[in-house]
């Protein structure tokens, strides 16, 4: 049974790994991060971080990030999509522009989930450490 679980978690998890696993993928996120990180209320949810500034737009359209990137319109569009189904994008339309921004949505809870249940395997609580940017296994027993 848990194997099965284990198998369903990473398969909800796969859009998002491949389309976190392109360079040109990454740059457009790296670009489309200046406007901010949105909950499904609209909330730019990483505003409160210390050295974060925002354009203060909610999001860019496809000539914005083509401007900011060496990628046609039609590759930012085919990219943009695949960063959409991964549900790491959505778009907001203004008249007949549709802007383009970074979300939480339903894949990224797929992998908090997956990562929950990864920890829950492990023989010792994995933890990070943010201050030194790395990950290490306490001697702790996973907690139920």
């Amino acid at each position: 049974m848990e194997a099965k679980v284990l198998q369903e978690l990473f398969r909800s998890s796969m859009p998002l790994f491949i389309a976190l696993g392109d360079e040109v993928r990454l740059s457009i996120i790296g670009v489309l991060s200046q406007t901010g990180l949105y909950d499904d209320q609209g909330r730019n949810v990483v505003s409160f971080l210390e050295g974060y500034h925002s354009s203060g737009k909610m999001g860019m359209n496809v000539k914005e990030i083509t401007e900011q990137t060496s990628l046609s319109r039609p590759a930012i569009s085919h990219h943009l999509k695949i960063l959409k189904d991964a549900g790491l994008v959505n778009i907001r339309q203004e008249g007949t522009a549709n802007y383009y921004y970074l979300t939480i949505e339903k894949s990224t809870r797929d992998l908090r989930a997956l990562g929950r249940y990864l920890e829950k395997l492990l023989p010792g609580e994995t933890t990070y450490d943010a201050d030194q940017k790395s990950s290490h296994i306490s001697s702790r027993p996973p907690s139920e």
